[in-house]
C-alpha cells in the first residue's frame, strides 16, 4: 500500500521555504487537517496532508485510521510505521527540502504516530496536538528534534492524564519539549496555533 496524500504549495510557487507533514486523529482522513494550511499563515511553506492507510471499522465511507485503537492492533500499527518511514524518506528528493527544514505533526492519533516515527528521524522538529505516547522500550531519545504538544485540560478523547505522562517520558529522555495546556477540549484552537506557528518559525526560519 501507498499513502494517499493531499499537498498543499506555497502561495507564491516558490520552492518551499520549509515543509510541514500533518497526520490526521483515528476515524478522521487527511481533509480533516487540510484547513490549517490557510490558517496557519506560513504561505512559503508547502504542506502535506497524508491519508491513514487503513478504513476505521465504525466510522462513515472515508474515515481512516493509522491502527484500531481499541484493539491496539499491533500489526496496523507497525504497517503504518513503515509506511510512514518509507514515505517520509522520499520526501526530500520529491519536494527539494530537505529533512532539517521538515517539520512532522499529528493531531489525537496522527499525534502518538508522530512521536512514533518521529523521535527516530533527523528533523527540524515534531508537533503532537491532543496526541499521546505509544509505550517505547528506547529509553533514549536526546538526539531527536525538538517537540511541541498541545493539549486540552477538557479532552474528553485523550485524557490529559495521558499528555501529561508523554510529556514526563519525553524529558526523561532528554528532549528538548515545549509543552502547553489550555482550557478546551478535544480540538485546535487559534491560541494553539499562534503558538505552533511561533514554534514553526523558530525552529525552521530562524535556523537560517
Amino acid at each position: 500500500m501507498s499513502l494517499n496524500v493531499t499537498s498543499v504549495p506555497p502561495i507564491k510557487g516558490k520552492t518551499p521555504q520549509g515543509l510541514i507533514v500533518l497526520l490526521h486523529g483515528w476515524g478522521a482522513n487527511a481533509q480533516d487537517l487540510a484547513p490549517l494550511a490557510s490558517m496557519l499563515g506560513l504561505p512559503e511553506f508547502q504542506f502535506l496532508f497524508p491519508n491513514a492507510p487503513f478504513p476505521h471499522p465504525y466510522a462513515p465511507p472515508g474515515s481512516l485510521m493509522w491502527y484500531d485503537l481499541e484493539k491496539r492492533d499491533a500489526q496496523q500499527l507497525a504497517a503504518s510505521r513503515q509506511q510512514l518511514l518509507d514515505w517520509l524518506g522520499t520526501l526530500a528528493q520529491e519536494t527539494g527540502v530537505p529533512s532539517e527544514r521538515t517539520i512532522l505533526g499529528g493531531f489525537s492519533q496522527g499525534g502518538a504516530m508522530t512521536l512514533e516515527v518521529g523521535l527516530s528521524l533527523p528533523l527540524a522538529a515534531l508537533v503532537v496536538l491532543s496526541g499521546y505516547l505509544h509505550p517505547r522500550t528506547q529509553s533514549d531519545a536526546a538526539s531527536a528534534a525538538p517537540i511541541f504538544m498541545a493539549h486540552g485540560r477538557q479532552d474528553p478523547v485523550v485524557p490529559l492524564t495521558a499528555a501529561q505522562q508523554a510529556k514526563e517520558s519525553l524529558i526523561a529522555m532528554g528532549v528538548a519539549l515545549e509543552y502547553q495546556e489550555f482550557d478546551m477540549g478535544h480540538e485546535i484552537r487559534p491560541e494553539v496555533l499562534s503558538l505552533l506557528r511561533d514554534f514553526v518559525l523558530k525552529h525552521v526560519c530562524d535556523r537560517t
